[in-house]
């Protein structure tokens, strides 16, 4: 099968030869590109369903472009996006399939997806649709809890994948929330973060979903322990429970719920097993948002809402399946990312959404990006053959320009950054007769501006400014950014933009050869936390294993500790 085939070596390729060489005489001028090239911005932008992306400030001729596409398909990025649709175990390392685009198929689509024996797609809608009823039974009223009061926060408790996309999503579509039902989102195992998100609730309305595939996972379950004592306090102070286990275990089952495939775990933890929603072992953690991770979601924004979200993941899935590569918007963005990264010697990418709601969409990106691309052997074992992965960060405009556009703009660092903006707010607001969302763009329009075409020596100059102050007001230009406008931050365009990032991220996986689907990086550390964890509770013969730094930490700890 393609799927275990050895990873063809990108840097063996013709097309890798050809960037070489485009490298080695590489001088990027885009104001004299684009002076000499009135078509370039509308050849240079791409439509991928509502998105409207213009790469047309990036550093790249037409030349360079076609090598880089060629760099796609002479690495198989096609067959193996077909070979991942089609549910062969492309996760090389678990010996697992990697489907969660068959999360956002629609009802009834066609051919069937069966994999491994499996109905896929008669799995997925059945989960889908008890989601849907569950949901419509807490936004209606019908599910209560224990006093007869109804759903008014749900609190989502997960880590990584199970938190990250739903808390994101949320954040992003607030404005959607239209049931009177908020969701607040635990995942740190430090205290502070279930103490401080559950100070202000109450018990009698509070409802938890409790996401972990395994039921396993340290800090979830610490943190489910926490908010089932949490609950079990508040309610009998109330005087709504006994101390008794069978008003305990009732309690449990009226404000508790599960997304989880084990639901022997669950139920010994005292949630009704018909009130746990599962999903597969091809869904991995940061691809799950889209499946029953995201019950909270459907909940709180509505099951109509959260199937436009999966309807928007689905129109870019089609996309790259049906779109030549050379107007496939998410394989020429991550092209584009390997020619920075492999040939500029870009470390970094920023991320810069001009909306506030989308102020968890970077850290969504982080786990995205380096937790699939973050590797140094290729799917078959072998060391890489370039590097790899890059560092995504970001932060909301205007909030950005305040604090690190300085180092995009005149730093010694190569930042390509993507500009995210929407032509219609959320809020529609107007201060002193004048269009705020307009003032704002005006922002996301004049930075992209700047960062290509900079200010000359000349330019200031003509402005009245002498001397050093001279240098000081030079800005460089030819800082690459791709520009991202929507109509609006619906759920529908959101789940686009979720889905652009995936397929990005996997383009470069299959360039560099990697296996994009697993996570073995995020293990040691969990280990070895289980095996420090008795000295700092007074274990001698745990403290006498660790190393020379690690005891003395240990020691300011318990001299400390109060």
């Amino acid at each position: 099968m393609g799927s275990v085939s050895a990873p063809i070596d990108a840097t063996a390729t013709t097309a890798w030869a050809e960037l070489d060489a485009h490298r080695s005489a590489f001088a990027p001028d885009l104001r004299g590109w684009f002076a000499d090239d009135p078509d370039r911005a509308s050849r240079l932008t791409l439509t991928v369903a509502d998105l409207h992306v213009d790469l047309s400030k990036n550093l790249v001729t037409d030349d360079i472009l076609a090598s880089l596409v060629r760099l796609a398909e002479q690495t198989g990025v096609a067959d193996r996006y077909a070979a991942m649709l089609t549910g062969e175990h492309i996760n090389t390392t678990e010996d697992r399939a990697v489907l969660h685009t068959a999360l956002r198929r629609p009802p009834g689509a066609t051919p069937p997806l069966v994999v491994d024996g499996q109905d896929v797609d008669h799995d997925v809608q059945s989960v889908l649709d008890a989601m849907d009823a569950f949901a419509e039974r807490v936004r209606s009223g019908e599910w209560k809890g224990i006093t007869g009061r109804t759903v008014t926060h749900v609190v989502n408790i997960g880590i990584g994948g199970s938190d990250l996309g739903p808390a994101m999503i949320f954040e992003a579509l607030k404005p959607y929330a239209d049931a009177g039902i908020q969701a607040r989102f635990v995942s740190n195992i430090d205290p502070a973060d279930i103490a401080l998100k559950t100070a202000d609730l109450d018990p009698e309305t509070t409802l938890f979903v409790v996401a972990s595939k395994t039921f396993t996972t340290l800090e979830t379950l610490t943190n489910a322990r926490l908010a089932r004592d949490w609950l079990w306090a508040g309610l009998a102070e109330a005087g709504a429970i006994g101390e008794d286990e069978a008003s305990r275990t009732d309690a449990v089952a009226h404000h508790f719920v599960a997304v989880s495939t084990a639901l022997d775990k669950v139920a010994a933890f005292g949630i009704d097993p018909a009130n746990a929603f599962g999903f597969w072992d091809w869904v991995g953690g940061r691809y799950s948002v889209d499946s029953a991770i995201g019950l909270s979601l459907a909940i709180t924004l509505g099951p109509e809402a959260f199937r436009e979200v999966l309807a928007g993941f689905h129109a870019v899935d089609e996309h790259v399946r049906t779109t030549p590569l050379a107007q496939n918007v998410p394989v020429v963005m991550g092209v584009l990312n390997v020619w920075y990264n492999n040939f500029l010697g870009a470390q970094t990418h920023a991320v810069l959404p001009y909306a506030q709601q989308l102020h968890r969409f970077a850290a969504y990106l982080q786990q995205l990006t380096m937790e699939s691309n973050g590797k140094s052997v290729r799917w078959d074992g072998t060391p890489v053959t370039t590097g790899t992965g890059e560092i995504f960060w970001g932060e909301p405009g205007t909030n950005g320009q305040h604090a690190f556009y300085q180092l995009i703009h005149q730093g010694t660092q190569l930042i390509p950054a993507e500009f995210i903006a929407f032509a219609n707010p959320a809020f529609p607001l107007e201060a002193d007769g004048r269009d705020v969302h307009g003032l704002f763009l005006a922002n996301f329009l004049a930075q992209t501006k700047a960062l290509a075409f900079g200010k000359t020596a000349e330019e200031v100059e003509a402005e009245g400014t002498t001397g050093p102050l001279v240098a000081a007001r030079t800005f460089a230009g030819n800082r690459p950014t791709t520009s991202i406008f929507a109509p609006a931050l619906t759920p529908r365009v959101l789940g686009e933009l979720v889905a652009l990032y995936e397929h990005i991220t996997f383009t470069q996986g299959v360039i560099w050869g990697i296996n994009s689907f697993d996570q073995w990086g995020v293990e040691l550390g969990k280990q070895l936390a289980l095996q420090i964890a008795p000295a700092l509770e007074g274990d001698a013969a745990a403290f006498d294993a660790q190393d020379a730094s690690t005891r003395a930490l240990l020691d300011y700890y318990r001299e400390h500790r109060v």
